[in-house]
C-alpha cells in the first residue's frame, strides 16, 4: 500500500504540474467532499495474558494473570471512505472523517497463529488542518484531532469469544490537495492514530491490553463547494 501510494503521488504531482485549466481555491465558507479509497495499516502491539489463581489474604483477593506466550496480530483493513472539510479561511479549516472497516484478529506465538475474531470497527475522526499554500495547485496540509473507535461488530472464530473496548484516541495527518479542472481536486491523505484497547477473550479466562496505534493512507478525488 505505502509503494502504491508513493507511485500515485508522482503521478499526481506531474498530472497536476501538466493541467493548464484554470481551477478553484479555498475560500471562507468553502465546503470540500472528498472521496477516497483508504487502507488502514495497524502497528499492533499486546501480550496475551491468562487469568488464574488468588493472590492474597485475609479473605482479600486478587487475580493474577500469567504470559501466554501468545500475542496479538491484526490484519490489514482497506475500505472506500469520506471526508468533510469546512474551510474557516483559505489556510484554516475543519475535517471530519468517516467509514467502516473489517479486520481479522488473531492470537500468534511460536508456531501458533490462529484467528480469534473478526471485527468491523467505526472510526470517525475529527481534525483541525492548516493549508500551507492554498491559493498552489498542488497545496500541502498538515493536522491534528480525535477520533473515537466503535468496535461495531465482534464476531468470534474458532471457538473464542472476544469482546473489545470502544475508546478515543489521537490523530495527527499530513496530505496533498492536487488541482484539477475547476472544482476537482485529487488529494492523498496520511494519517496516524494513536489508540489502544482492551479486549476481554472468553469471558474473562485471557485479555490484552492492545496497542493498535494504525496507518490510515488514503487516496482520492475531491469537489469544492464554493
Amino acid at each position: 500500500m505505502k509503494k502504491i501510494l508513493l507511485a500515485t503521488i508522482a503521478a499526481f504531482a506531474f498530472a497536476g504540474s501538466a493541467q493548464a485549466a484554470e481551477f478553484n481555491t479555498p475560500k471562507a465558507g468553502t465546503v470540500k467532499l472528498d472521496v477516497r479509497f483508504t487502507g488502514v495499516i495497524p502497528d499492533e502491539s499486546g501480550v496475551i495474558l491468562a487469568s488464574g489463581g488468588t493472590n492474597g489474604s485475609a479473605g482479600i483477593a486478587r487475580p493474577e494473570t500469567t504470559n501466554t506466550g501468545l500475542r496479538v496480530a491484526v490484519n490489514n483493513g482497506y475500505v472506500p471512505t469520506i471526508g468533510l472539510e469546512y474551510y474557516f479561511s483559505p489556510n484554516v479549516s475543519l475535517e471530519v472523517i468517516a467509514g467502516t472497516a473489517k479486520h481479522t484478529v488473531s492470537a500468534v506465538g511460536t508456531g501458533v497463529n490462529v484467528k480469534v475474531a473478526e471485527v468491523w470497527h467505526v472510526p470517525p475522526t475529527l481534525t483541525a488542518k492548516y493549508h500551507f499554500a492554498p491559493e498552489a495547485q498542488v497545496s500541502p496540509y498538515i493536522g491534528a484531532g480525535l477520533t473515537y473507535i466503535w468496535f461495531a461488530s465482534e464476531k468470534g472464530l474458532n471457538g473464542f469469544n472476544v469482546d473489545l473496548k470502544d475508546n478515543w484516541g489521537y490523530a495527527i495527518q499530513g496530505g496533498l490537495d492536487i488541482a484539477t479542472t475547476g472544482p476537482w481536486s485529487y488529494n492523498i491523505d496520511v494519517k496516524k492514530i494513536m489508540f489502544d484497547t482492551n479486549a476481554n477473550i472468553n469471558f474473562g479466562a485471557m485479555s490484552s491490553k492492545v496497542t493498535l496505534d494504525p496507518w490510515v493512507l488514503s487516496i482520492g478525488f475531491g469537489y469544492k463547494f464554493n
